[in-house]
């Protein structure tokens, strides 16, 4: 933890594992109400990118960065605050590599990228492979498929009504992706503005509340983590949970209560890993090829395919079958 000189910010980076590799996590942006909760969120997630690296079986580990924000702050004081982090990241010298999260952008990548050569997803025209959202994205419905043919027969989303709650990057593109392979839509944001995309790909507009409540074939969580929990799992209407948000479970006992009501739960870190999987392509000798990613990223339904046929033979939830494996490849 860093206070940076520049902007006065606090400035996080969590280390959780090198086991398989540099830590690469994205960084966030974000207001917490003190430092100790964005110590935990930092440390949480970071947690979440190690088994997501394991799992996916890259050569990489698990870290994540996080700039606190007590309170909103203008252009020059963000701008201030990414070359902050930027030094905090060049301090490990390469035992953390930084992406980008929530709230981060690949414009703030080349910020950071002033301080530390330790960035990744920087735009096409620097060398990077640019935002990874539609990557993310593309792994989700990937996932999505997989989750559609193992419950309900057929992976075809086609006629499938599909809730998505959270309009952001990834939400977003995920949207796009269902409604172009002929899913009905039923979507979610707390910004009212994201509505209009609604209307544009010709989606159902429902409050974040009513959304999960609503009867559906998937409930994709697209927002901020901690969504499934003893009140909100009782009243899901669909039988397959899978969507982008990191930490979808309020607690790990929360994948016991989805198995006990019949529901799917695609393991969070599973389904979202399209993103890393693309920037790992990024890091690799002979520089990125998009063909390559693709090819790779659609791979997330075969993981997800193997974490559920070993939860059934194990007779374990998805969850303890995706955290052994990667338990496994760390060791």
């Amino acid at each position: 933890m860093n206070r940076g000189p520049r902007s006065g910010l606090f400035c996080f980076v969590a280390v959780h594992s090198t086991a398989r590799g540099p830590a690469l996590g994205g960084c966030r942006i974000w207001r917490y109400d003190d430092t100790r909760a964005a110590m935990r969120d930092a440390l949480r997630l970071s947690r979440a990118m190690t088994y997501k690296s394991a799992v996916a079986g890259l050569p990489l580990g698990g870290g994540k960065g996080v700039i606190m924000l007590p309170e909103p702050v203008d252009a020059r004081r963000r701008k201030a605050a990414l070359r902050d982090f930027g030094d905090t990241v060049d301090e490990l010298r390469g035992k953390y590599v930084t992406a980008e999260d929530v709230g981060t952008s690949a414009k703030d990548m080349e910020t950071i990228a002033e301080q530390t050569r330790f960035v990744t997803g920087l735009s096409r025209k620097r060398g990077g492979s640019g935002d990874p959202s539609p990557w993310t994205a593309l792994g989700v419905e990937a996932t999505i498929r997989a989750s559609l043919e193992r419950k309900l027969g057929s992976a075809d989303p086609k006629g499938r009504t599909i809730v998505i709650n959270g309009l952001g990057h990834v939400g977003a593109a995920l949207a796009k992706l269902l409604a172009k392979a002929g899913a009905k839509l039923v979507v979610a944001d707390i910004d009212r503005s994201k509505k209009q995309l609604a209307d544009q790909l010709g989606a159902r507009w429902v409050t974040p509340g009513k959304a999960l409540t609503a009867s559906a074939d998937v409930f994709a969580p697209c927002a901020l983590g901690g969504i499934l929990d003893h009140e909100s799992v009782p009243a899901l209407q669909a039988p397959i949970v899978a969507g982008a948000a990191n930490n979808q479970l309020a607690d790990d006992a929360i994948a016991d209560l989805l198995a006990e009501r019949g529901i799917l739960w695609a393991p969070d870190f599973v389904a979202n890993a399209g993103g890393i999987i693309n920037i790992a392509v990024e890091l690799e000798d002979g520089g990125y090829d998009t063909g390559r990613a693709r090819e790779r990223v659609l791979a997330v339904g075969d993981t997800l395919r193997s974490v559920l046929d070993l939860a059934e033979a194990e007779r374990t939830t998805p969850l303890a079958a995706a955290q052994a494996l990667a338990r496994t490849r760390l060791a």
